[in-house]
């Protein structure tokens, strides 16, 4: 009897903790001044749901400064089986293709995910506050010792 090559396995509770993020959000975030934007306040939507079977956690997010869209982003996050870490896959308007995905793990209520690339390295770090609200910190380091805030953001579920 042939086998299934594409009967998929199930997801393991590490890919349904990700649901935590799923769902529709308004974000209320501080942008620090950097080579790649002047700094300020701004706001974001952010869409976010559990998709291909569960295995995968995908995000969209707008951000607006004074009444404009001025970024936008779209995150692929899941949990590796094989080396048992999370990845997050990140695009911008920015335009970068990152070269690898951002990885890393759970500490209690916080996800961080670390990147690298040419241009330095990035850190993402969220932090489940409660069911209806989440924090996100990205920062950025030359070096990946030395981190500086690039977004500070406090999202809050939209019912």
């Amino acid at each position: 009897m042939a086998q299934d090559h594409l009967a998929a396995s199930s997801p393991l509770p590490e890919h349904a903790r990700l649901a935590a993020f799923a769902g529709e959000w308004d974000g209320e975030e501080m942008v620090f001044p950097s080579r790649w934007t002047a700094g300020g306040p701004a706001t974001s939507r952010v869409v976010a749901r559990m998709d291909l079977n569960g295995f995968y956690l995908i995000q969209d997010g707008v951000q607006m400064r004074d009444g404009k869209q001025v970024f936008a982003t779209h995150g692929l996050f899941t949990y590796d089986r094989d080396d048992r870490t999370y990845k997050l896959f990140w695009y911008d308007s920015l335009g970068y293709t990152p070269p690898s995905p951002a990885s890393g793990g759970w500490v209690g209520k916080t996800l961080t995910l670390v990147r690298g690339s040419l241009r330095g390295n990035a850190r993402h770090v969220y932090e489940i506050i409660d069911d209806n609200s989440y924090s996100l910190k990205i920062q950025f380091s030359p070096d990946a010792e030395g981190w500086a805030d690039v977004l500070t953001g406090v999202y809050r579920r939209i019912h």
